[in-house]
């Protein structure tokens, strides 16, 4: 199972804002080239992060700007802005397991709480995962690349 890419997709266009805001405008298809995705996704993304207070977002071609300090975003604000996962949560279980089955009756018991578990531990580390330090190494990643 994979988390969606919206995730990863948020978290690139974070870098690039923070990285090129100085020289460029920000816009949708800005974030599509870096991205190599569709100029739709990253609009969709940008309405979900900009409802979420993490973005600012100026219609037509006004651009993006992150709309809080980078220290106060985490990974796990990011994830639940663009719905990466539903509200079932990160496993998503099969519906009706066969109750005449002693595997399938108690099948629930044994794994929801485990699962639950699971996803709390990944909740916890985002949440203790900043933009600040992602977008630090990224600027050290380039500074690295231009002595090259």
């Amino acid at each position: 199972m994979q988390i969606s890419s919206r995730f990863t997709i948020a978290l690139h266009m974070f870098m690039c804002i923070h990285i090129f805001e100085k020289d460029h405008k920000i816009t949708s298809d800005f974030l599509a080239e870096s991205i190599h995705v569709n100029p739709v996704v990253i609009r969709r993304l940008l309405s979900q992060l900009k409802a979420a207070g993490l973005l600012s977002v100026q219609r037509g071609s006004g651009g993006a700007s992150i709309a809080k300090p980078l220290s106060q975003i985490t990974f796990l604000d990011v994830y639940r802005a663009v719905d990466c996962v539903g509200e079932e949560g990160l496993f998503h279980f099969h519906e009706n397991p066969n109750p005449d089955c002693p595997v399938g009756r108690n099948v629930h018991r044994v794994l929801d709480g485990r699962l639950e578990r699971i996803q709390a531990a990944m909740e916890r580390e985002m949440a203790g995962m900043t933009l600040e330090s992602v977008l630090k190494d990224m600027e050290t990643c380039i500074e690295e690349d231009s002595r090259r």
